[in-house]
């Protein structure tokens, strides 16, 4: 009986403030962890949509608009806001592979000069010389790193900037398209965070029965692309084709986008669409009208018809918040339309009405609004319930304290009797309760800390452990598992710990102050 008395008595005054501190340590670093990686998840899609579209984007769909010259002068020309603007066509189309695969694809053409000066273009092309291995890579396999394909990557790197390749008869260059890098399935990510190409030939099976062995690595390889043009009243003309050599791979760290996008040279996208510069005909033209003795007549034209794009994208300056720039894009634009008036789709068109927003010109976050208000939602509804939870910290220290309070109630008895107030013996309880929080708190920001920042090692040692894949990037839009530790978000949580300890103590800390010090005294 006195071993038992003995054990628990050494249980609730030796054992059980550590236990609270373990609570609060383990709830603290949930909720920053959770808040973690759905912040930075939030922060690295707001992030991503710059990596093709720039800060704003003016877009007129399907057919597009002319004078794209004209716009983007326009822009540059408010270098207090604009840093920079370049024209772009995006469209649906298919490419088959090197391996006969057909895949739908989204196709953006570009040009390479002034699409880098809006976007990191040479950071997003991936095979390029490298000289040190990427974090992950501790045995430094990466191809890039070896020195025999170093110019091989020097080639791919050059011709992956100008959107060329040379001909291998001429060795002149010729255009060429860039895909994302998860779109061939020819080059694979390794658990190390970087991409491995197939160096030896695979077989490719033919119609007849032969074989033919094609190499693995992707930018010694072509694409053939199908896109279907439309005329002017959107309604398509005929399926046309174009088979392009492949200059590089792109790398965003967005599957999505490495995964269903390829880039091309603009002059090449415009003339496969029929976007680009050509004869205007005649409105009186009917192209039903039999001909005459002479054979067909010369088809009557007004003069020529500039080219068009679907799509200006624009960069701001530094500092320049997103909705400055966007006001100062619709400014311009008013005076691109009324400058090309008929010719151009109108202000008004492009910017709906008082009651709406804008709805062609607009900030990446705006054309993504449903998802990003998803995301935001969600991360406010799983950092609420996780809050929620941490509740159990404080109930576990309610009773910690209850029962160390049953333990010490002769102590408290004599603080009493010998002059110690009411409010006294309740702030040494709180007080305690306070020091629970603190150093649980600090442990917790902590732990938590230590997780995010390795938050893809631990995924992957699970994976490796225990076969467990938890972040599957075709599920979960990035390759990776996005984290920011917000100094804000952890002093809140932090704080949080702190007030949940105290409200968790009060309840006892009144039941000590309030305690009869006679009945107290005589307690056994």
């Amino acid at each position: 009986m006195y071993a038992s008395l003995l054990t628990r008595r050494y249980l609730s005054t030796k054992l059980m403030p550590y236990v609270a501190v373990l609570a609060v340590t383990v709830c603290t670093a949930m909720v920053l962890v959770a808040w973690s990686v759905m912040g930075g998840f939030l922060d690295k899609l707001l992030a991503s949509g710059r990596v093709f579209t720039g800060d704003v984007t003016i877009t007129w769909p399907t057919v597009g608009f002319a004078h794209s010259d004209d716009l983007i002068r326009r822009l540059e020309a408010r270098n207090d806001h604009v840093a920079a603007a370049a024209p772009l066509i995006q469209t649906m189309g298919v490419i088959t592979l090197p391996d006969d695969q057909v895949v739908p694809i989204t196709i953006r053409g570009i040009d390479p000069v002034r699409y880098a000066r809006v976007v990191d273009w040479r950071g997003v092309l991936y095979w390029k010389p490298i000289d040190a291995p990427v974090p992950k890579d501790r045995a430094a396999e990466d191809p890039r790193l070896d020195p025999q394909w170093r110019a091989r990557m020097e080639a791919a790197l050059r011709d992956g900037l100008s959107m060329s390749r040379p001909d291998p008869v001429t060795g002149k260059p010729v255009p060429a398209a860039v895909p994302g890098i998860e779109v061939s399935g020819l080059s694979r990510r390794q658990p190390g965070a970087w991409y491995e190409f197939r160096k030896e030939s695979f077989g490719k099976p033919n119609a007849d029965g032969s074989i033919d062995w094609v190499g693995g690595f992707m930018p010694d390889r072509s694409v053939t692309v199908r896109v279907l043009p439309l005329d002017s009243k959107g309604r398509d003309v005929a399926l046309v084709s174009k088979t392009l050599p492949v200059a590089n791979e792109f790398r965003t760290d967005v599957f999505e986008i490495d995964k269903r996008s390829m880039l091309m040279p603009i002059d090449v996208l415009q003339k496969l669409l029929k976007m680009d510069e050509s004869d205007a005909v005649a409105a009186e033209f009917n192209p039903y009208e039999p001909p005459g003795p002479d054979g067909f007549a010369p088809v009557p034209t007004t003069g020529r018809s500039p080219a068009r794009v679907t799509s200006v994208v624009v960069k701001g300056q530094p500092g320049v918040a997103p909705d400055a720039l966007l006001n100062t894009c619709l400014a311009v634009y008013r005076e691109f339309a009324d400058a090309h008036r008929g010719i151009v789709p109108s202000y008004a068109a492009m910017r709906g009405n008082e009651r709406f927003p804008p709805r062609l010109i607009q900030t990446w976050e705006m054309s993504q609004a449903q998802f990003v208000g998803a995301v935001r939602n969600e991360t406010g509804v799983v950092v609420t319930l996780l809050s929620f939870i941490s509740l159990v910290a404080s109930i576990l220290i309610l009773a910690i304290f209850w029962a160390m309070i049953s333990e010490k109630t002769r102590d408290i008895g004599i603080l009493r009797a010998i002059g110690a107030s009411r409010a006294g013996v309740g702030w040494v309880w709180l007080r305690y309760g306070l020091l629970i929080g603190v150093i649980g708190g600090l442990l917790g920001v902590g732990l938590a800390y230590t997780v995010a920042t390795n938050i893809n090692e631990i995924h992957e040692w699970l994976g490796r452990a225990f076969g467990v894949q938890i972040w599957n990037p075709a599920v979960y839009y990035f390759t990776e598992i996005p984290r920011k530790v917000d100094p804000a978000n952890a002093a809140k949580v932090f704080l949080g710990s702190v007030g949940f300890s105290l409200v968790g103590a009060l309840v006892p800390a009144l039941r000590a102050a309030w305690m009869d010090p006679v009945r107290a005294l005589r307690f056994e």
